[in-house]
């Protein structure tokens, strides 16, 4: 089977990154992904699937059924939507929407998952189970596609056991992947802060409540959220990356906005922070003789792999790419919103490397420079695949 995979894998290739091409010069804004729920749809059908369309908007989901297929279900996930980016590649598949961008490789893990489907649907005589396909809209605006997907019931009829996601990371040369068991990402809540005073004149502060001097005050004060009442074995991250304090040099403004972020991995910890968050931002703004209002916008949860799964796929990819192309990853505090299936599923959300130093293919995700080695997609088919049929045959 394994080198039948391969042999397919070569096969599609090309296919493969023409998918990649179409997908990246023809990017859409998370939950404006029609288009490419088009694209995505006709190509299933183009390999003999019947896709379902519509879910949680612009959603696809497809079935491969091998032998006894109410045995065991494993999905495999890939995102479809892109970010409001400007590209700044000249590259021949350039985006044609200005101000759009796949600079978070979701081009990659949806034209990837059109290659896996290609290699299954040739093979499913010769596993056991159904495999659920799931093209997901909205990965990078909260609440995130998969909490709406899982609210369809993409996870049900048939019910899903166990999922798996594959993400690009440039930091990873391209031929190489990534696992981590346990947990990996972090919960991500997005802060809104609006501090309001008296504005005035800055050369007579006694007749000011000066709401740039209490902003600062709570962003220096909210430091102690964390370094004093998290410990220090629970990774944990509260950062503000928007202050607007319109006035001037002679100006106190009437209000001053802060945006931030807080991230951790536990959700008891959570749900404490938020309560903290909001009292110290608001007893202190009282103290100083002005007022807060502040809302947390809960987003993900922390994303957490199955051990026992996610050690069996390593080493399964280990067996398809050779030991010395699978890394260990590090804890990591950027967010997915993949984590919704880990609350729900066993799942095993690993990296596909990208980079290629030689090629001066190394920018990040979500910059106007982001792009890939496109020989990435050389191994990523046919690895999820592997991954797949293997866990099938357990």
């Amino acid at each position: 089977m394994l080198e039948k995979i391969k042999a397919l894998a070569a096969e599609i290739t090309p296919k493969v990154i023409a998918h990649r091409h179409h997908l990246h010069a023809n990017p859409e804004l998370s939950f404006q992904e029609y288009n490419t729920a088009v694209y995505v749809t006709e190509q299933l059908k183009a390999i003999g699937l019947e896709p379902q369309t519509g879910i949680a908007g612009t959603g696809v989901v497809a079935l491969i059924k091998g032998k006894n297929p109410e045995s065991k279900t494993i999905a495999l996930r890939a995102d479809m939507d892109a970010l409001p980016i400007t590209e700044a590649n000249e590259v021949p598949y350039k985006s044609k929407n200005v101000g759009v961008m796949h600079a978070c490789g979701h081009d990659v893990h949806t034209s990837s998952l059109l290659g896996t489907a290609a290699i299954l649907n040739q093979l499913k005589d010769e596993f056991e189970g159904t495999i659920k396909l799931i093209f997901q809209p909205g990965e990078e605006l909260i609440p995130g596609g998969a909490s709406l997907m899982i609210k369809d019931g993409v996870l049900e009829n048939p019910k899903v056991e166990k999922i798996l996601g594959q993400h690009v990371m440039p930091l990873l040369p391209a031929g190489t992947v990534g696992f981590r068991g346990g947990m990996y990402m972090a919960s991500a809540d997005e802060i809104y802060m609006t501090v309001k005073g008296k504005g005035g004149h800055g050369a007579m502060p006694e007749q000011n409540i000066d709401t740039v001097l209490i902003a600062s005050h709570i962003i220096v004060a909210m430091q102690q959220i964390i370094s004093r009442n998290c410990s220090p074995k629970v990774p944990s991250v509260l950062s503000f990356g928007k202050v607007i304090a319109n006035g001037a040099t002679n100006i106190i403004p009437n209000e001053v906005f802060i945006e931030g972020t807080f991230r951790a991995m536990d959700e008891i910890w959570r749900a404490q922070a938020h309560e903290k968050i909001i009292k110290l931002a608001t007893t202190l703004a009282e103290s100083m003789g002005g007022s807060c209002e502040i809302e947390i916008r809960k987003g993900y949860p922390f994303l957490k792999n199955n051990p026992e799964l996610t050690a069996k796929m390593k080493q399964a990819a280990v067996e398809y790419a050779g030991a010395e192309n699978v890394v260990d990853l590090d804890l990591w505090m950027a967010a997915e919103d993949f984590s919704f299936y880990t609350q729900k599923a066993d799942a095993c959300f690993y990296r596909l490397g990208t980079r290629n130093e030689e090629r001066g293919i190394t920018s990040s995700i979500h910059t106007p420079t982001f792009d890939i080695d496109e020989s990435a997609l050389d191994l990523g088919p046919g690895l999820m695949a592997w991954l797949v049929v293997t866990e099938l045959s357990l």
